[in-house]
């Protein structure tokens, strides 16, 4: 395949030209003819090549044109909330991540998944084939109650509903509770795909500053009175970007103020396998009256893998399955049968303890190397992969982010994470992306041209 590839690309096989025979071409190459018959299957299967029965393989006349303008990163997109999503994900095998939100495969309990696999496929059928429940997999969402139980969240499983992930449990959310128009409440900074989904929705955005202890309480109950906000999005646990937590009175004076207000809050927990201590969590004090707790197991299991998890009052649980089902029909079974898998198995656990060590581990090395150059840590965090930064006065973080991709590093400038633009010298950093030398090159070199 890669052979005639090059020779397509090279012009040495242009459009229409007839390629060599099977038989030929199996001689020259010194392969099979069933391998060079499975060759020209793929290419035509991927529109390169064309069969003509009684004839033989053609290059595909529809050939597209090269474009220059695919090739290397887009450097002319905005510096937006989608902009850190989209250069990660399309980031080559080599490029440097240390802007993204995940950890690298190689941190992740490759092991455990392949035997995983293996099970379910000499398993029953219907797990490789059919629809899941509309709540999700029972056993999964009674383990999900019980992990909920370690942090005080009282759900049982018919309380909790599957999702397809952590943002698909935040876009079910929108749907249920808003209408267009409605205002809704995030934290500043906060995860950038919160902005996203919620201009996806066509809310009202306002925002209140976020401290190392949670929300700015005086602005917080000051926005609440102004804007009447129907929702509040926040992370609990380990706060996304800062690595911030809240803290017990923080938490308590939230929810006073969610309920003089009839405010509703999402809390999202995707990092709660990443604390070594628990922190407060709103629902466990609320016991899902106005709070919402989400979840899924991208960030320490997965990202491929997608199953998250919605928990929340029965009556609303009910009228997010209908909607489940009218949206997405059945749940992703294959996805929850083997998440269930690795997590019932007792090498999760000492995965996890081995990823909070590697990642303390990290976060002091990457630490130790941003303040030499000046960087900052906004906080030192508890745990989790992230470290918030503030840059040198007079640095601008898009404009490093921008010189950066160029040579094909992916960096989280502050603002994308900001719906008052305020933290344009500010960059967030994944530890755990971050412990290659040619970051630390590029961002001296930046510091150098200021």
């Amino acid at each position: 395949m890669t052979t005639i590839r090059q020779r397509i690309a090279g012009r040495s096989l242009t459009p229409g030209a007839k390629l060599p025979s099977v038989r030929s071409l199996a001689a020259s190459l010194k392969v099979s003819v069933s391998t060079v018959v499975d060759a020209y299957d793929r290419l035509v299967a991927e529109g390169a090549i064309t069969s003509r029965p009684g004839s033989g393989f053609y290059v595909a006349n529809q050939t597209a044109p090269l474009a220059l303008s695919e090739i290397g990163p887009k450097l002319d997109r905005a510096v937006d909330p989608f902009w850190v999503s989209r250069q990660s994900l399309e980031a080559a095998e080599n490029d440097l991540k240390p802007g993204c939100g995940w950890l690298p495969p190689s941190w992740l309990p490759e092991d455990a998944i392949r035997r995983s696999l293996r099970t379910l496929s000499r398993g029953d059928a219907t797990a490789l084939s059919d629809y899941g429940p509309p709540l999700g997999l029972s056993p999964l969402r009674r383990l999900i109650s019980r992990r909920m139980a370690e942090h005080g969240i009282e759900a049982p499983p018919n309380q909790i509903m599957l999702t397809e992930s952590g943002t698909q449990a935040i876009d079910l959310l929108c749907r249920f509770l808003l209408e267009t128009g409605d205002t809704v409440l995030i934290d500043d900074p906060c995860y950038f795909n919160f902005q996203a989904l919620l201009r996806a929705h066509r809310a009202k955005i306002v925002s209140v500053p976020y401290t190392p202890n949670g929300p700015d309480l005086d602005l917080f109950a000051k926005t609440l009175a102004e804007h009447r906000p129907r929702l509040y999005i926040t992370n609990s646990g380990i706060h996304n970007p800062t690595g911030a937590t809240l803290s017990p009175v923080t938490a308590h004076r939230v929810l006073k103020l969610a309920e003089q207000f009839s405010l509703t809050i999402i809390e999202d927990d995707i990092f709660a396998d990443f604390e070594h201590v628990a922190a407060p969590r709103l629902a466990a004090f609320d016991g899902l009256d106005r709070v919402i707790h989400i979840g899924s197991f991208s960030k320490t299991l997965s990202a491929s893998a997608r199953c998250g998890f919605i928990a929340a009052k029965p009556d609303w649980i009910e009228g997010l399955t209908d909607l489940k089902i009218a949206t997405t029909f059945g749940g992703g079974r294959l996805a929850a049968e083997l998440v269930h898998d690795v997590l019932s198995d007792g090498g999760y656990r000492k995965h996890l303890d081995v990823l909070r060590a590697r990642l303390s581990r990290a976060t002091v090395e990457v630490s130790g190397k941003l303040q030499k150059l000046g960087i900052t840590p906004w906080i030192e965090p508890q745990a989790g992969m992230f470290l918030w930064c503030r840059l040198p006065d007079g640095l601008d973080a898009g404009e490093i982010a921008r010189a950066a991709l160029a040579k094909n590093i992916v960096l989280a400038p502050g603002n994308v994470f900001s719906a008052s633009q305020s933290f344009g010298g500010f960059m967030r950093f994944n530890v755990s992306q971050s412990l290659d030398d040619r970051l630390f090159d590029m961002l001296r070199e930046a510091l150098a041209r200021r």
